[in-house]
């Protein structure tokens, strides 16, 4: 493995976590106060519809990042190039149907908002802004992943903590000045424009040779994607529905004002387990290059160390979550935005849980292994929309919020926890899981009883 390159990617990647998470709770602290609370719920909706939109992207990306490991290894630049190429079409067109269908649940935004009359917010605008600000996106992903697939992600991490950093400085002279949420998103517009530039500049410089050869797919590759493409697919599928619906059920369900003080909640959790992540997602391509070149028992030697570290990590980091976060919520954002504790333990259980999955997810990824596992996100899906739907409605009036997390628990322990596994066991290091099961099992139960003993 190019641990030269890892330790690069990977302390660059929590270094500028550190910095934007500084930044971020500064802004977001900002717009509670001075455009309100129940923009920060509007926010947390928008995000989870529009991701709900990008179903369309089909799963392209990862899909043809992974074919790109093994002709950069053996050195065909040609290859490189066509799957870059095609990578650059299939982006553009995927950017439009996502900029269209968003204009389409835009007539259909006050359906979902529970106490849209008490917004002073006008969501038609804001989230067009929105879309806007994801759609171009699209415009640049293809470069870099280019970037990526070359075990650069320092690179384009370090071009992205740039352009958040003057956008959060845009953002916040927008609300001090203005106490506008259109202007406010406005700035997301110019962060995106910025990296777009950024990017382009960067990859024409370290790959210029690639970007201007007009290469294509050779059909036996082409039939290598489409076939990781329709398994990536169910996997956004399932993606989707479970980190987007819980959002939107408990808008539609419960309220906006309800939703923006647990999102407070949420964002802290998501945001320490993405920080956690950094030691393992700058990996990919690295472990992906590994896949490629050395023995499943080589392989195994790394995963076994990954996931003692995966979970020393999340332990230490969420019960640490559980015994702070209160007071967190009160210094970034401010006083009067609590949720019980019920809430604060099933929020903490559930990202440990889904924290837990970081190895397999990442020796899957890497290894080009999630065609095996393509029914699972839909299962898991389903089975998460089905039960929060349940809960929502079956729970006490003040759990309902914990009905519908504790659905998603039920999800994650008895489908993601038992197939990601069996893949990543069966096709990738060529042994049987069991013994895996015993022990990830024990060590989940294991932090479930230390939670509830720093609840009691």
């Amino acid at each position: 493995m190019d641990k030269r390159r890892g330790v690069l990617n990977v302390s660059v990647s929590i270094s500028s976590r550190i910095i934007l998470l500084a930044s971020a709770l500064v802004v977001r602290r900002l717009l509670i106060r001075y455009i309100g609370n129940d923009v920060n719920g509007l926010n947390s909706l928008y995000a989870s519809i529009i991701g709900m939109l990008t179903v369309a992207e089909l799963g392209v990306g990862s899909a043809i990042v992974f074919s790109m490991y093994r002709p950069i290894v053996a050195g065909e630049k040609e290859k490189v190039a066509a799957l870059y190429l095609l990578y650059k079409k299939l982006y553009r067109i995927i950017g439009a149907v996502i900029f269209w269908a968003g204009l389409c649940v835009i007539p259909f935004l006050p359906l979902l908002v529970n106490d849209y009359e008490k917004i002073n917010v006008n969501v038609y605008t804001t989230f067009f802004l929105t879309l806007v600000s994801v759609v171009l996106t699209y415009g640049y992903s293809a470069k870099t992943s280019l970037i990526v697939a070359h075990k650069n992600n320092y690179i384009t991490t370090a071009i992205m903590t740039v352009s958040r950093l003057a956008s959060d400085a845009l953002q916040i002279a927008a609300i001090l000045i203005y106490k506008s949420y259109v202007a406010f998103l406005i700035c997301s517009i110019i962060e995106t424009l910025l990296i777009w530039g950024l990017t382009e500049i960067t990859a024409r410089r370290l790959h210029g040779d690639i970007i201007a050869m007009n290469e294509f797919i050779d059909p036996a590759t082409k039939s290598q994607i489409v076939r990781n493409i329709k398994a990536m697919f169910m996997h956004k599928i399932g993606s989707i529905l479970v980190n987007s619906i819980d959002s939107m059920i408990i808008s539609s369900f419960i309220g906006v004002v309800v939703l923006g003080r647990y999102s407070n909640y949420a964002l802290i959790a998501r945001t320490l387990s993405g920080t956690l992540g950094l030691f393992f997602s700058p990996l990919t391509s690295i472990i992906g290059h590994l896949c490629v070149s050395e023995s499943p028992e080589r392989i195994e030697k790394y995963f076994k160390r990954f996931y003692i570290l995966n979970y020393v990590l999340g332990a230490a980091a969420f019960l640490g979550y559980y015994i702070f976060v209160d007071y967190a919520v009160i210094l970034c954002f401010s006083e009067g935005l609590g949720v019980s504790r019920s809430v604060v333990y099933v929020i903490t259980l559930n990202q440990f849980i889904q924290f837990m999955r970081m190895t397999t997810l990442l020796f899957r990824d890497a290894s080009g292994s999630f065609y095996y596992d393509r029914w699972k996100p839909l299962a898991e899906g389903v089975a998460n929309l089905i039960l929060s739907l349940i809960f929502v409605k079956i729970f006490p009036e003040n759990y309902r919020v914990v009905g519908v997390i504790v659905a998603t628990i039920i999800t994650n322990l008895l489908i993601c926890h038992i197939v990601e596994p069996y893949v990543v066991f069966r096709h990738v290091l060529y042994k049987t899981p069991w013994g895996f099961y015993i022990k990830n099992f024990f060590f989940i139960a294991l932090f479930a009883s230390l939670l509830l003993g720093l609840r009691s």
